[in-house]
């Protein structure tokens, strides 16, 4: 038995992955970019200018959702880890979280009116986004676990997660893009916004579904099957540098897209005063973020994943460096080159982190005999909605300090000035701080193939 499974993960390993699998795998991240782009572009102008909280109390129950949604992460990976399933360890998952995850991003987005209550819309808020998050997490846990278990060959990931992100494009770019016109259409915000929440929780519930019916699972060898009790297998994979190291950047790179994100509504409603052309902005970032997702590949293949990575986070903070000094006084039509420049970070940046966890994963394996994907993805989100957390709590608390408020058009100098800090110099910072920590990540290809070869090696 132990030699089939041996020979199954051998063959697995040096297979090309079937088209119809990449893109079963891949569309699962449709969904999965649907919902983080809503959250991230939306969520705060969603409760402070439509539902009516304050941009204060806006930004802490978002945090307070992230830090449950983070805490649980690590929870649903060490779950999924250890199911045993007709399915699989992670299929099941796709199946049964579907439906909750659909309703309970429609209920979110039909939020009641606040105005006349503060603390009660605060708490409501605050135990929906646990609700919501939760869904979230039962489902996309366990799909980022799958990409290790589907192919070990170190190009054929980068291959299969091309595959994936030019599917969270397009989840992107339809997150952005129809929202305003869906809330538009609707002749009312609050209506508008629930029939945006029902279409996303459809076409989240349906492309999961997709991948639970086109993807299958290899079970993993009986004697590299997770080991430990809960804290004793994430203390391990807090003792993994290099993952930790590839971990922190990944959240810096998160932390600061989330300001840009956030505060691009608010930069085109009142220094612009056109908040229709937000629309066209995110069009044209995402757009071209999702022609670079395949480049990005290529250039990847030629320049490594760790240099493809870095120069995305460069291409980031000069873009944001540009939108604080420039943007403010040369217009719109500056800010739009500013977006397609952005879009060219954006694509660069969605493969190569996603394609450098599963070689640390697997180094992990097989240097320890002890397969725990899901505790790997499980932190991996865990610290990245932290830094999404505090984003969005630190850009609605500087909002308040600023004086912001919603929906007026002639804001105060220092409310102005500070969605240009928030959409400049603080994420422009944060790009730089990770390229410095990036230069010094270990695991290139030849590092890889050499480790592994040297386990395998051992084992005989």
């Amino acid at each position: 038995m132990a030699n089939h499974e041996g020979d199954t993960v051998k063959r697995q390993r040096n297979a090309k992955l079937p088209l119809h699998v990449k893109l079963g795998f891949g569309i699962g991240d449709l969904g999965g970019n649907l919902f983080f782009t809503a959250m991230g572009f939306y969520s705060l102008f969603y409760l402070t200018d439509v539902v009516g909280l304050s941009s204060a109390l806006a930004g802490a129950a978002i945090l307070l959702g992230k830090f449950w949604d983070a805490v649980t992460d690590p929870t649903m990976g060490y779950i999924s880890d250890r199911t045993h399933s007709r399915w699989g360890r992670r299929r099941p998952y796709f199946l049964f979280g579907a439906l909750p995850l659909l309703l309970a991003m429609w209920y979110f987005f039909s939020a009641p009116d606040f105005r006349a209550s503060q603390t009660l819309g605060f708490i409501w808020v605050t135990v929906v986004l646990c609700l919501l998050n939760t869904a979230y997490t039962v489902v996309n846990i366990p799909y980022g676990s799958l990409t290790p278990e589907l192919t070990k060959d170190f190009k054929e990931r980068t291959s299969l997660n091309g595959f994936r992100f030019s599917f969270a494009v397009v989840g992107t770019i339809l997150g952005a893009a129809i929202v305003l016109p869906i809330v538009n259409l609707a002749g009312e915000p609050h209506r508008g916004f629930s029939i945006v929440g029902l279409v996303f929780g459809v076409l989240m519930a349906a492309t999961i579904l997709t991948t639970f019916f086109t993807v299958r699972e290899t079970a993993p060898a009986q004697e590299t099957r997770p080991k430990g009790k809960f804290f004793e297998t994430f203390l391990i994979v807090f003792k993994n540098r290099t993952y930790m190291r590839l971990a922190a950047v990944y959240t810096m790179n998160l932390t600061g897209i989330t300001f840009v994100q956030t505060m691009l509504v608010y930069y085109f409603k009142y220094i612009y005063q056109d908040e229709a052309m937000t629309t066209m902005a995110m069009l044209l970032l995402l757009g071209v973020a999702m022609v670079c997702v395949p480049l990005s590949v290529l250039v990847a293949k030629r320049l490594g994943k760790k240099r493809t990575y870095q120069l995305a986070l460069l291409i980031l903070a000069v873009s944001c460096l540009a939108m604080f000094f420039f943007a403010h006084t040369l217009g719109i039509t500056f800010t739009l080159a500013v977006m397609v420049f952005a879009g060219v970070g954006i694509g660069f940046g969605y493969v190569p982190p996603f394609a450098m966890l599963p070689d640390v994963v697997e180094v992990d394996a097989a240097q320890t005999k002890n397969r725990k994907e899901g505790a790997y993805y499980g932190m991996w989100t865990f610290f990245s909605k932290i830094g999404v957390a505090l984003a969005a709590a630190l850009s609605g608390a500087f909002l308040s300090l600023a004086s912001f408020v919603p929906n007026v058009v002639e804001q105060t100098g220092s409310a102005l000035f500070t969605i240009r800090l928030l959409i400049g110099p603080i994420p422009a910072v944060i790009f730089v701080s990770g390229i410095l920590l990036m230069q010094r990540y270990p695991l290139d290809e030849g590092a890889y193939n050499a480790l592994i070869a040297s386990e395998r090696e051992t084992q005989l």
